[in-house]
């Protein structure tokens, strides 16, 4: 791929996973043309605008999900679309249909139609969730090993209300149905709970959940989560676009790990936290243990930075933003 061809669009550009994503690309030597809702705003785009490369190759626009046709002329030209842009809400919600449901979906199919009205785009990364592969109400056993064929139930995460898991199946399936009614080519991520270390100023759904940690409390859903390296992810969805051979759904997941476990090893790396006592065991089963396969991922060339690293690096991000105090 020549220099002219290296354009690409990453959508929700400030968050989490999509700033790492613009970091590695333009290491890489790409293009990058990267929408956020405020270009303005200098806590959604100085940590973008002060990446190597991006004075030469990064395009901020602006861009909002639920307008329609809005994305045309950004992605017109470049051969890749990276679409990570969706809400990330763990908490209860008084309107998910406005909060989680229209962004994700109505976006995502927004942005696939004005995909399919570039004829430049070579390949669609969709940026989805684990969440849309575990949760069909069967239980996850430790002799289960999820793989990218399971299926999440909307129906079960709606009458559990699981809104976010809710909305990052709607906006799959729409996807995938989208891909195949217009012969595009698509390649999906799912990623477990993902943090490691914080490139944007602000905290986010994943930092809020560790500052919680850290005072030894749970404010996830589960108290099972599914970890992966921010980096790694972000680099999967490099090699999604790049492997000529990739198809189909990705599970990225380096670790199932129990909350317990989570302090534990907090308070081996800090123990001036002082979650020993918290880590115990307070007398209830912990949930089964399952595993998710990484056979998959490993074909995109995912090495997997062990859970426990990524654990240290965002609590040091944390702490050299202010958040934290240790």
């Amino acid at each position: 791929m020549n220099a002219a061809e290296k354009v690409v669009c990453v959508t929700g550009a400030s968050g989490y996973v999509a700033s790492w994503l613009v970091k590695l690309l333009l290491n890489r030597g790409y293009t990058v043309r990267a929408t956020v809702r405020d270009p303005n705003d200098p806590k959604k785009t100085e940590h973008l605008v002060s990446l190597d490369g991006a004075k030469e190759r990064l395009h901020l626009f602006k861009a909002d999900l639920l307008e329609e046709g809005c994305f045309d002329s950004i992605v017109d030209g470049c051969q890749g679309v990276f679409h990570t842009a969706s809400p990330v809400l763990l908490s209860s919600t008084d309107d998910p249909q406005a909060e989680l449901t229209d962004p994700a979906l109505k976006g995502t199919v927004n942005v696939l139609k004005s995909c399919a009205k570039a004829p430049s785009i070579k390949r669609v990364v969709l940026t989805s969730s684990i969440a849309s592969v575990l949760l069909n109400g069967q239980p996850l056993t430790p002799d289960v090993v999820v793989d990218e064929t399971r299926n999440s139930d909307l129906r079960f995460c709606q009458e559990n209300n699981l809104w976010y898991m809710a909305s990052k199946i709607l906006a799959e399936e729409a996807a995938e149905r989208f891909a195949k009614e217009n012969r595009m080519d698509l390649v999906v991520l799912n990623p477990g709970f993902v943090f490691g270390p914080l490139l944007q100023p602000t905290l986010n759904s994943t930092s809020e959940v560790v500052l919680a940690f850290t005072k030894g409390k749970n404010t996830f859903p589960s108290s099972t989560y599914c970890l992966v390296d921010v980096r790694d992810v972000a680099y999967a969805h490099i090699q999604a676009f790049e492997i000529p051979s990739a198809s189909g759904r990705y599970c990225l997941v380096e670790k199932v790990v129990q909350f317990p476990e989570i302090l534990k090893t907090l308070n081996q790396l800090y123990p001036t936290l002082g979650l020993q006592a918290k880590s115990e065991d307070d007398g209830k089963p912990l949930e089964p243990i399952f595993k998710v396969s990484q056979e998959k991922a490993k074909s995109l060339g995912v090495g997997f930075i062990p859970w426990d690293v990524g654990l240290r690096d965002i609590i040091e991000s944390l702490k050299d933003k202010g958040f934290l105090s240790i």
